[in-house]
């Protein structure tokens, strides 16, 4: 594992680019920050600054070099790159209140909005006009949407909201795609079409995410439960009710096994029992490191109670790489059905890599299936 300490602010949203090699963070403020990788270091190499508001939500084109970008100003912004300068086109979402997450489609040509107008915004280029249009998916959704992730069909998109429902709904653009193939999900797609909705959960649903294959989605929800729907047994779900503080963020990291984390600053794996259809938790994926312990001296234990309000023997301090809460997870190497490696940052302002072989050669009893 390696960490990168970049601010003091908290990282409140990244994207990698295609080949791994630049970061866009978002310092909790209305600025994108650019970082490019030298040897072992990273260098901020460009600012973004076009947003009025808190930038929400960045995400890279998985493989051209544009980046699109929401915020509390409830504008959208794609950003090309153009020689060494990063140029802005607005986007008109058509929205009265927070842009909170934003994704682009796999194959590039629209991208998905949530917001908190209680609706979806569908992107997508008109050639005809040289302008971004957006369509809107609406019903039957009661409340902001915090996460969004694209099957890899292009076509389906699973919302996660905070009227603690996970859905999927067609989104469709006979404008710029051709007719989609039907799917485990369903096979009538028109636009805004839903076709799959769980309510499961009894909190916000923080993070969702689709399987490689798309036949799977998963999420998490404030109420500390991950669960996970699997479209080849009839939609059937699988929850499970952690004893962990809520999460934040939630990957698949092969088709069977889920990394999900939040305020309780590390990552955790969880598994899939196909047969059962059940979820079980496999692992605290953090090795802490090994400190002395000693008992304290009464002087000491006065001077904890002045300070800390606590007598305690043990430190204050987290024995995590991350210090604060993990805000969001990407793979960044071997792909949701085979990773190798993981990104995590956090309300701590760094930034952890993870290699999947070395925690396993670490941390004995691990299974990752």
């Amino acid at each position: 594992m390696s960490y990168q300490s970049f601010l003091l602010e908290p990282i409140s949203c990244h994207a990698w680019n295609k080949d791994r090699t630049q970061l866009a963070i978002c310092p909790n403020n209305h600025e994108v920050h650019i970082y490019k990788k030298d040897g072992t270091k990273w260098n901020k190499v460009h600012e973004l600054k076009e947003h009025n508001g808190q930038v929400t939500g960045i995400d890279w084109a998985p493989e051209s070099n544009r980046i699109v970008t929401c915020g509390t100003d409830r504008n959208a912004y794609v950003w090309t790159l153009k020689g060494n300068i990063w140029k802005p086109t607005l986007v008109i979402l058509r929205i009265n209140r927070a842009a909170r997450c934003v994704k682009w489609s796999p194959k590039e040509n629209k991208f998905a909005v949530g917001s908190g107008s209680r609706l979806i915004s569908i992107c997508y280029f008109e050639q005809e006009n040289d302008w971004w249009v957006c369509k809107h998916i609406k019903k039957p959704i009661r409340s902001t949407i915090l996460s969004l992730d694209w099957h890899p069909n292009n076509v389906l998109l699973a919302a996660g909201s905070c009227d603690f429902k996970c859905r999927i709904f067609s989104a469709y653009i006979k404008e710029v795609e051709e007719r989609p193939s039907p799917t485990p999900w369903g096979s009538k797609m028109p636009f805004g079409e839903l076709m799959f909705e769980s309510g499961n959960s009894c909190g916000w649903i923080h993070s969702i995410c689709f399987s490689e294959s798309g036949n799977r989605v998963a999420w998490v929800g404030h109420d500390s439960t991950v669960c996970l729907a699997d479209a080849s047994k009839k939609m059937a779900v699988a929850c499970l009710l952690t004893e962990t503080l809520p999460l934040l963020a939630v990957t698949f990291i092969t088709e069977n096994s889920l990394v999900a984390a939040g305020h309780d600053c590390y990552p955790m794996l969880f598994t899939y029992e196909e047969q059962q259809g059940t979820l079980t938790f496999g692992g605290k994926l953090d090795i802490p490191k090994q400190s002395s312990q000693r008992g304290l001296s009464a002087r000491e234990r006065f001077q904890n109670l002045d300070k800390k309000a606590s007598s305690e023997t043990t430190s204050a301090t987290l024995d995590t790489l991350h210090k604060n809460s993990i805000s969001q997870i990407s793979v960044i190497a071997g792909g949701k059905g085979n990773c190798s490696k993981f990104c995590t940052t956090g309300m701590d302002g760094g930034m952890s890599i993870w290699d999947i072989k070395s925690l396993e050669s670490a941390m004995k009893g691990l299974r990752i299936k």
